[in-house]
């Protein structure tokens, strides 16, 4: 039995049934990060004045990462349009330079951003003291209570520019810009240590939440343009009108995850 509308367009709609299913897909993809991106706003709306973290992400690279996913939304277009003109070897050239755009994507953010954040700490002191920076030797996920079991007496903390003293802002605010040297912080003088991961603070666990769904989206497109790539290229001698409807699917999808991030970059990083 032969299905109906997969190539040509259904006289009702105007669109080839894999048309119609990727926008409603895509429809229901908005709902979910529409959602995600409400209770952000809300969360952030409603939390204390000065409380809310700020400027603790990579700005360069997060930039960089923006830049890649761009480039790839438009290899992505010229890729189709060469393949609507025939040019199968020229589609072939600009999906796989989306592909690698992709696979830098993922690389950047998994490989770099990530494990940077596992090792970059706050500090909270019992005498108010709050300090970002890095502990000696990059632990990773280490806390007040590991330090406790691992008989630890102290940690070689170096402070960056984003620290500040809750008991006296102004003297904290002058010595972000002097770049301190590493101090030695006791044990018993610490109230809480925590790496910039989603148990420190509701920042970092909706950045995780979104980036992470956002860059498993990254892969799963990744994977189905480098499937229609390579093995399903196979169709554009049987069926090319079928294939290159594949691949303007795909492309809407891609489109989709590129513009997600084109709101994630400014919400996260910049704001």
């Amino acid at each position: 039995m032969e299905i109906p509308f997969v190539a040509k367009a259904r006289p009702d709609t105007g669109l080839y049934n894999a048309k119609v299913g990727i926008w409603l897909f895509l429809a229901s993809e908005v709902m979910l990060f529409g959602a995600l991106f409400s209770a952000y706003i809300l969360l952030r709306v409603g939390a204390d004045p000065g409380t809310w973290p700020q400027g603790l992400l990579n700005v360069p690279i997060g930039t960089m990462n923006t830049a890649v996913l761009i480039t790839s939304s438009v290899t992505v277009v010229l890729g189709w349009s060469a393949l609507k003109l025939g040019d199968f070897r020229t589609y072939r050239k600009y999906q796989a330079v989306t592909i690698l755009c992709a696979l830098t994507f993922l690389v950047v953010k998994c490989l770099v951003e990530y494990p940077e954040k596992f090792k970059h700490y706050e500090v909270w002191k019992k005498d108010g003291t709050r300090m970002t920076g890095h502990v000696e030797g990059n632990p990773l996920f280490l806390t007040e209570a590991k330090m406790a079991k691992a008989n630890m007496a102290s940690i070689k903390f170096t402070p960056d520019h984003h620290f500040y003293f809750a008991a006296a802002p102004a003297h904290g605010a002058a010595a972000a810009d002097a770049h301190p040297p590493a101090v030695e912080i006791k044990r018993e003088e610490i109230k809480r240590l925590s790496a910039f991961t989603p148990a420190h603070s509701t920042y970092f666990g909706v950045y995780f939440t979104l980036t992470a769904l956002h860059g498993l989206h990254v892969l799963a497109g990744a994977l189905v343009i480098a499937y229609i790539w390579g093995p399903g290229a196979r169709m554009w001698k049987t069926d090319p009108e079928q294939y290159m409807n594949r691949v303007e699917v795909s492309g809407l999808f891609w489109h989709f995850v590129d513009l997600v991030w084109i709101f994630l970059f400014p919400v996260f990083y910049l704001l």
